[in-house]
């Protein structure tokens, strides 16, 4: 089995099959570049990239791929400690940096090796088991450092072919983002996947609403934030009107948002689940419905169950919540070097435990609510979860953003309390809004208003920050 299947065998010179932001190469030109990269990786078990959103940052990782290295992508912007973590961490033998992007400050850690993007080969290597390790993604938990999830070549492979049913993704497709290329939504599904699967890829750069209607693509991949912003932007959003599949996901995407993109582009949004673990396990299909506020069903060959704290499965009734669980052939192998957080995601029958909260409609249809450890409250006897507030807070005109958590009570066990970016409304009228419109027990009882919510990079909301002071 081939990993990059398409990029392996297309015998196509034409140019332009991967742009990204301002540099472009035809199928055959990436396949050279790339080998030349693993010439010089012969032996090397894993290897460091500078991922920056650059085409040397393409040609790195399709290069350390081809040598059969294990890819540790290291983020841009991380702070010394992050980096020098990712680096000690992983073992990695060589930072590999595009030539002419940013060059990182010489160190304790590995030996810096600049790509030369245009350097060739014609070099054929042979296909690393599918068994072996294609990348080593650092996640952010919310305690402690970074742990390496260690992702087989078998696992992207399983994710992508998944997809590629799901959303009728081929080589006429011409797929367009401007996601980070260090997290599974950017790099797994959005260099590996057109690599694999023949779709052209055009990565935008920064993902500003112009750039993205500009670009003419028929798939587009984006964050709830970059929605948003397109969304705002009527003539932005009436360009994507051509495109085949338009796609969100690394965080729930607000119904206003799935409802205006659907009156100005034409297109109701597909939403998709995974994490870093597991890669992407459930989402919409090309062929079918889309709802907002859902993430879809199952990809082929993936198994999902809830169950309550005791381990118990619970029924498929589109209201009972409880922990998520995956088995499959996406899941990752492990945590590098921490059998102890392996063993504690892992159930004695082989299955996953995501943390985050969901339901499960009759016909298999999966609502997100959250984490466990953040988005299911527990108030009075009362199991909430914190999305169903939060969409209810964002239906009204004067909230902008909305992020609710439960805050210890001395008499609820946790109070209902929401976080909100809004203009032009207070605390109580926000309360009794909630209440028309919920259950009187899923009201907020505190509302604190913030100029703006803590995000990651891909525009999740950081609760814990919001609830550290």
């Amino acid at each position: 089995m081939t990993l990059l299947r398409w990029l392996a065998e297309s015998d196509d010179e034409r140019p332009g099959a991967v742009r990204v932001d301002d540099g472009a190469v035809s199928w055959v030109e990436l396949r050279r570049r790339a080998s030349a990269v693993a010439d010089e990786l012969r032996g090397v078990d894993r290897v460091a990239v500078e991922a920056t959103a650059t085409l040397g940052t393409v040609v790195a990782v399709v290069g350390a791929l081809t040598a059969g290295a294990a890819v540790v992508p290291v983020p841009p912007d991380a702070g010394p400690m992050e980096r020098e973590h990712i680096l000690r961490d992983s073992g990695a033998a060589a930072l590999l940096v595009p030539a002419g992007g940013p060059q990182p400050v010489e160190g304790a850690g590995p030996p810096v090796v600049p790509v030369d993007p245009t350097r060739g080969s014609d070099t054929v290597h042979p296909e690393p088991d599918p068994a072996g390790t294609a990348l080593i993604l650092y996640t952010s938990g919310t305690t402690g450092a970074p742990k390496g999830a260690v992702i087989s070549r078998g696992a992207v492979a399983a994710c992508l072919d998944g997809l590629a049913d799901a959303w009728s993704w081929t080589p006429d497709d011409l797929l367009v983002h401007g996601l980070p290329l260090f997290h599974v939504h950017g790099l797994v599904l959005g260099v590996l996947g057109p690599l694999r699967l023949g779709s052209r890829l055009h990565h935008v750069g920064r993902p500003r609403p112009d750039r993205y209607a500009a670009a003419a693509g028929s798939v587009y991949f984006g964050v709830p934030t970059v929605w948003s912003r397109i969304a705002a932007d009527p003539d932005a959003a009436r360009a994507l009107r051509p495109a085949r599949l338009l796609v969100s996901g690394s965080a729930a995407l607000p119904a206003a948002v799935f409802a205006d993109l659907a009156t100005l582009t034409g297109h109701r949004v597909v939403e998709r689940y995974g994490m870093t673990e597991t890669l992407i396990t459930v989402s919409a299909r090309a062929d079918g419905p889309r709802r907002p506020g859902t993430v879809g069903v199952p990809l082929p060959g993936v198994r999902t169950r809830v169950v309550d704290e005791h381990g118990a499965a619970l029924p498929a009734d589109g209201a009972a919540m409880g922990e998520l669980q995956v088995c499959g052939s996406t899941l990752f192998d492990g945590y590098l070097n921490r059998p102890d957080a392996d063993a504690a995601t892992r159930t004695p029958d082989g299955w996953f435990r995501t943390g985050d909260v969901a339901t499960v409609d009759p016909d298999g249809w999966h609502r997100i609510v959250g984490r466990a450890a953040t988005d299911l409250i527990k108030s009075g006897g009362y199991r909430i979860g914190a999305g169903e507030v939060e969409d209810a807070l964002l239906a009204h005109p004067g909230v902008q953003e909305a992020a609710v958590v439960g805050i210890p009570h001395p008499d609820l066990g946790q109070q209902v309390t929401a976080y909100v970016v809004g203009d032009g409304v207070d605390g109580p009228e926000l309360i009794d809004f909630v209440a028309r419109q919920l259950s009187a027990h899923k009201r907020p009882r505190e509302v604190r208003f913030v100029d703006a919510l803590p995000r990651n990079a891909l525009g999740k909301v950081q609760k814990t920050r919001l609830t550290a002071d």
